[in-house]
């Protein structure tokens, strides 16, 4: 088997491989997790009436959401507001209405989740 030199110190090129293989596989896991957490507090929080993670529905996909506030450095912040408050105006004329049924602490993992999707290219 032919050794690869790294550092001045052989590596095999199979264990480097199947290692990041499997840092591979940790991270789609996490990303799964991540989605499937998203998708199971939109459907308690009945999210889903209006929005959809990547395709349009009556409000913005959340892959949108993600690319419009990925600038924002307190969009954590903003969007658990907006998702409490309600709002018009930033993705036109159709309001969003208040979800003041939506715990606090709900309203701030969503706009986590929300921005660590991969923004809408």
């Amino acid at each position: 088997m032919k050794k690869l030199r790294l550092h001045s110190r052989p590596v095999n090129a199979v264990r480097v491989t199947a290692t990041l293989f499997v840092g591979f596989l940790c991270f789609a896991q996490q990303v799964q997790a991540q989605s499937d957490q998203l998708k199971n507090l939109m459907l308690a929080n009945n999210c889903m009436a209006c929005h959809m993670i990547d395709k349009r529905k009556y409000g913005p996909q959340f892959d949108e959401i993600s690319s419009k506030y990925i600038v924002n450095k307190t969009a954590i912040e903003t969007l658990a507001t907006k998702i409490k408050a309600g709002g018009t105006g930033v993705w036109g004329e159709e309001p969003m209405p208040p979800q003041p049924h939506v715990s606090d602490a709900d309203a701030r993992t969503i706009a986590t989740l929300i921005m660590a999707l991969k923004p809408k290219e």
